[in-house]
């Protein structure tokens, strides 16, 4: 059957094109490097990494098969990860150097994309170091921008556990509006959470 709706993003919109390096206020996204595998082990000790994302990274071929995945889903055009990290840049989003050499302080990601709908789930986290100096929230901020503008996403959606209150800050710092909770809806170590739904659309301040 015919589908009455065109394609927000055709196929090709992320994988013909280098994944950008954007600025966010004093920080770097950047693509993850293969040099990261030690920092992003060292991240994922962090209990409250482990409680939030459910998962932990104990080997160093396990880091380096996560930044793998993280750059083979931009070719593949299902994700899209970046590695924050401090930069000596200007500006509040745009492209800029590749800051490999920085020091890690965190990950920021559309962790699914669908261009044919034009919506994608965003994610985060923080090391321990880089806590409470907004980095979450401006690094999610400018990859939503980018996401709404110059890729042309219409929607981007972004869930937590109700319990973790942190993130829900983020959320509402980053412009992300508050639409609901969805009961029971994703396990963890100590059990199911209830889980916040935000989100942000073109046209939202």
């Amino acid at each position: 059957m015919p589908p009455l709706t065109a394609p927000v993003l055709a196929a090709g919109s992320l994988a013909r094109s280098p994944q950008p390096v954007l600025t966010a206020g004093g920080l770097l996204l950047r693509p993850w490097a293969s040099t990261d595998a030690d920092a992003l082990m060292a991240a994922f000790t962090d209990p409250a990494i482990q409680r939030w994302h459910a998962r932990t990274v104990e080997t160093r071929p396990e880091a380096q098969a996560m930044i793998a995945r993280y750059n083979r889903e931009w070719r593949a055009e299902a994700g899209a990860h970046w590695a924050i990290t401090g930069s000596s840049g200007t500006g509040s989003s745009g492209t800029g150097s590749s800051g490999t050499g920085a020091a890690l302080l965190g990950r920021v990601a559309l962790r699914t994309i669908d261009l044919e709908e034009g919506i994608a789930e965003i994610a985060y986290w923080v090391a321990p170091a880089a806590r409470g100096q907004g980095a979450a929230t401006r690094a999610a901020a400018a990859l939503s921008r980018w996401a709404l503008g110059d890729l042309g996403l219409h929607r981007i959606e972004l869930e937590h556990a109700v319990a973790n209150t942190a993130s829900c800050q983020v959320a509402a710092r980053a412009g992300f509006a508050y639409e609901g909770t969805r009961r029971s809806a994703a396990l963890h170590a100590d059990g199911w959470h209830d889980m916040h739904l935000h989100a942000r659309v073109q046209g939202d301040a």
